[in-house]
């Protein structure tokens, strides 16, 4: 990949990482300091592997390029702190040798060696050391102490995250490195020489962020709404006007946002939200495009308030049963109920839609327009299995004609040309649905789900949780099913039309006569309409799927 051309990746351990005069400086508006004592009892852990295993790998750290010798963390700094203060806390024990006048002149040496080489210079004048890895604008101070008093200062009105620092260093403080200065040193020696990381350094915020969503899509999981809060609060004090207590403020909103969405969602958020205002970006290109829309202070401020006006809309959309949606209208069980179809079959592409419409319909035209997606949605989607590059950009136009004013009302949306456009219509739906078929055993929610709304369609309230699904040719076919389709009985056990749903699944691997008595007795009007058939072979598996695609054509239809 051409992006990986341009990180330098290397595997590096914590010591060659802080050799050569090398300084790191986290970002002023990096997250603060934030483990617990989980991530340090794990840490522990792994540091206690060293002495079998030599080696523990701590994975990436992302570095941008600042000078020859200095980068920015834009990873990984949790990290490099905890570990910091690991070596701190071997120097504090080293520190106790020295004041008890034990191996005085040679402990003295060794707190110098790791000082210059893992922690930074003690300046002559202030003895304040001058790290080599300088914390964000909450930390810096207090790990600074830390680093040059090798104790945990205790300060009136200390804040959360300078209290974890405190309690981290206390934690490891408290753990035996050895019983002298020589074995503590040999401890600092294999820990810095056996924690390794992978160094990836990239020359610009860009690269960052493009770096960030493709290990993310990896499984690799890094903190992407780190790298834009650094962005943004960058540009709204660029000028350097805008006070602690200000910054503070903003800082808790930014967190709010966060809480709101954890930082899987972060992304997506931020596309969708730049999506239903503006021409629409992909998940690759939303950094740059934020970087070059957000360029001076108001537009940062403005920028921040509105991602604080849409976060809960989006949290709300991804969780069908939020409490949020019983304060903002009525007809919550039906909201939830679409939502709900969405979030089974996990579509999102209407978001940008659904966010702009809460925002600025009213409640009972959100609902219809929810209804309109939900249907579209399987349709689209579910059954038609259509283009999603193509809705993304009808999405997106639909959304920005919401947020500028020329639709106001969910029939605008269902009248609009890009979704009479990409509708599927009767004929091709039903064509679609009269062969659908779906992997049973992995998505017996969604099946379930969509017979169930099938149900209802002629009058019947049900929850499809409250169902089990049954397959007239059974899953495990015996041998009197195989002489009925042949060969082929495993290419129709998954289709839609083999499967009605029953209170319980008791018939398992029954003949067709025994499962059709036990249909014909049950409220469900799908089994009912399959106890009509005398045999149950490919003609009329076909004649019943063909009946039920007619069903879905009622069933999930816009007029």
């Amino acid at each position: 990949m051409n992006d990986f051309m341009l990180m330098e990746p290397s595997n590096l351990s914590f010591q060659e990482l802080f050799s050569n005069g090398v300084k790191y400086t986290v970002p002023r508006f990096q997250r603060d300091y934030a483990w617990e004592q989980e991530q340090w009892e794990d840490l522990w852990v792994d540091i206690e592997t060293l002495e079998e295993e030599h080696y523990h790998y701590m994975g990436y750290i992302m570095l941008q390029r600042k000078g020859q010798h200095e980068f920015k963390v834009i990873d990984g700094q949790q990290r490099l702190v905890t570990l910091s203060l690991v070596i701190v806390s071997a120097m504090k024990q080293i520190q106790a040798f020295i004041n008890e006048k034990i191996d005085t002149e040679e402990n003295q040496k060794r707190l110098d060696v790791f000082y210059d080489r893992l922690i930074g210079a003690l300046n002559p004048v202030s003895l304040k050391v001058d790290n080599k890895l300088s914390l964000n604008r909450n930390n810096k101070r207090h790990f600074k102490d830390i680093c040059s008093n090798m104790d945990a200062p205790i300060l009136r009105g200390m804040t959360t995250t300078n209290l974890k620092l405190n309690d981290a260093f206390n934690f490891f403080s408290s753990k035996s490195m050895g019983n002298n200065g020589k074995n503590i040193a040999q401890f600092v020696e294999q820990l810095t020489n056996g924690m390794m990381f992978t160094k990836i350094v990239v020359q610009d915020s860009l690269n960052a962020y493009k770096v960030f969503e493709t290990l993310n899509a990896r499984g690799v999981r890094l903190s992407t709404p780190d790298l834009l809060k650094n962005y943004i609060f960058s540009v709204i004090s660029k000028n350097d006007d805008v006070s602690d207590e200000r910054l503070d403020e903003l800082d808790e909103d930014w967190s709010a946002i966060l809480a709101q969405l954890g930082e899987t969602d972060f992304t997506d958020f931020v596309r969708y939200h730049h999506n239903l205002q503006d021409k629409m970006v992909t998940k690759q290109d939303i950094f740059k495009y934020i970087r070059n829309l957000y360029t001076q202070p108001k537009e940062a401020y403005a920028y921040l308030n509105s991602l604080k006006k849409y976060v809960s809309i989006y949290a709300s959309l991804l969780n069908p049963y939020d409490e949020w949606w019983k304060n903002k209208n009525n007809a919550v069980h039906k909201i939830s109920h679409y939502l709900q179809g969405l979030k089974l079959f996990a579509i999102k592409q209407p978001f940008p839609v659904l966010m702009v419409a809460c925002k600025i319909f009213s409640p009972e035209e959100f609902l219809k327009t929810l209804k309109y997606l939900y249907i579209f949605s399987i349709r689209y989607n579910v059954i038609c299995q259509l283009s999603p590059n193509e809705l993304d950009k009808a999405y997106n136009q639909i959304a920005v004609k919401i947020f500028n004013g020329e639709h106001t009302r969910a029939s605008h949306i269902k009248n609009s040309e890009e979704f009479r456009r990409l509708y599927p219509d009767d004929k091709v739906f039903r064509n679609a649905f009269e062969f659908y078929k779906i992997p049973s055993r992995r998505e017996s929610k969604k099946i379930r789900f969509l017979l169930t709304e099938i149900e209802k369609s002629f009058g019947r309230e049900l929850n499809y949780l409250d169902t089990s699904l049954e397959h007239v040719c059974p899953y495990n076919p015996d041998q009197n099913w195989y002489e009925t389709f042949g060969q082929g009985v495993n290419t129709i056990i998954d289709r839609l039309g083999n499967m009605v749903l029953l209170e319980k699944d008791e018939l398992k691997r029954a003949d067709f006569n025994t499962k059709k008595k036990a249909y014909s007795k049950t409220a469900f009007r799908l089994a009912k309409k399959v106890a009509e058939y005398d045999s149950w072979e490919l003609s009329t598996l076909n004649h019943y799927q063909n009946w039920l695609a007619e069903q879905a054509v009622k069933t999930w239809r816009v007029d």
